[in-house]
């Protein structure tokens, strides 16, 4: 059976899905869908942590699932920007699971991680498969997957 390490880049998606679609990401869908490609071992959605009551109920609910949520504290600057950003975090984590896996899924639209499934393939033998909003996906990401699925109709709520 396929070993499957899953990787959720949750702002991304959810900004994402919302800007394009005006709808919330399907992840029970997705974990259906990926189940019956094999065995999902490690499976991590990236979050950023802000204490509010319907992010902790979607956080809980991303764990009754099955997903590790890693939490990042909301770091809100003097000047009114706002600081999140799990890509090294994300990086690091990829990296780690490459050689112990089949495939390595990534759900993100963010460029910055073409580099990073570039060097998994060539290095680690491992496939690659990216999710994302087509028209807000990086095409350096896109090009650089082993497989695109964009997220559509099947993979959005009600």
């Amino acid at each position: 059976m396929k070993k499957i390490a899953l990787f959720v880049d949750v702002q991304n998606i959810y900004y994402t899905c919302r800007q394009a679609y005006g709808r919330q990401f399907n992840y029970r869908e997705l974990w259906r869908q990926l189940s019956q490609q094999g065995e999902i071992q490690i499976a991590n959605a990236y979050a950023i942590h802000r204490g509010d009551e319907r992010q902790l109920k979607f956080q809980n609910a991303l764990k009754q699932i099955g997903f590790n949520v890693r939490l990042k504290p909301f770091i809100q600057r003097s000047d009114g920007s706002a600081k999140g950003d799990w890509d090294v975090g994300i990086t690091i984590d990829v990296l780690d699971a490459a050689s112990q896996v089949d495939t390595v899924v990534l759900l993100s639209g963010d460029g910055d991680f073409d580099l990073l499934l570039d060097r998994i393939q060539r290095v680690d033998g491992v496939n690659t498969q990216v999710y994302g909003v087509p028209s807000l996906t990086a095409n350096s990401l896109i090009d650089v997957a082993g497989q695109f699925l964009p997220i559509d109709e099947k993979l959005l709520l009600s």
